[in-house]
């Protein structure tokens, strides 16, 4: 593999044209490689979700714990 120096030299012993061709065909090369930016994920709000509080008026479910328990044990009995 040329090592830095060697290829600047080679480059700037090429015409003026080839030269615009390197440095376009480097472009290039560093637009296919490029990392992608990782985004930070938006925090979800779920306070002004519609279904947020859609049982709240559902008094058998006021402990949701309980309620689970219970349907387990009347469903798996039988």
């Amino acid at each position: 593999m040329l090592n830095p120096e060697q290829l600047t030299n080679d480059i700037a012993t090429l015409p003026q044209e080839a030269q615009k061709m390197v440095i376009a065909f480097v472009n290039f090369l560093k637009q296919q490689y490029q990392q992608p930016k990782t985004q930070q994920p938006q925090p979800l709000n779920f306070k002004d979700e519609p279904f947020v509080g859609m049982w709240s008026d559902r008094t058998d479910m006021q402990d949701s714990t309980a309620w689970v328990r219970q349907l387990r044990q009347k469903e798996w009995q039988n």
